[in-house]
């Protein structure tokens, strides 16, 4: 997926932005973004939250994080809540903050019904049923 939007080096932005696609950011952002796929790159910074499909961090990040993959490279800092379901930290990265490990965001499958037809789980026995030890075979 090729980059859509680019924030240079000598730009500064002041307010929330949205995107669809791939951005990168080379400069700084004050405000919220979110988006499908981020590329900060080493002389980007942001502060504010970002709530992403995709993260690839080589700058600076002050704000939390919520994101499907997220990667930190080694000249990445990162100060804030960071919630995903992938993260990847390359050594050298800096990370302060509260790491939480999000699930994937999809509709469960519906639970198997029993051969009875009744919904919600396994079929129970009748407990003398189920606690009678077996019978002892007898010779003829």
């Amino acid at each position: 997926m090729p980059i859509s939007s680019i924030i240079s080096s000598e730009m500064r932005v002041a307010g929330d932005i949205s995107f669809k696609g791939k951005a990168r950011i080379d400069g700084t952002v004050k405000g919220d973004i979110r988006g499908e796929y981020l590329v900060i790159s080493e002389s980007g910074a942001i502060q504010g939250n970002l709530q992403l499909d995709t993260l690839v961090c080589h700058g600076r990040v002050e704000g939390d994080i919520r994101a499907e993959m997220i990667t930190a490279h080694s000249t990445a800092s990162i100060n804030g809540c960071l919630t995903a379901t992938n993260l990847t930290v390359e050594a050298g990265a800096t990370l302060e903050g509260e790491i939480k490990a999000a699930r994937r965001q999809e509709t469960p499958a519906p639970l198997p019904t029993p051969s009875g037809g009744k919904k919600g789980g396994a079929e129970k026995k009748p407990a003398a049923a189920a606690a009678a030890p077996p019978k002892p075979k007898t010779a003829a």
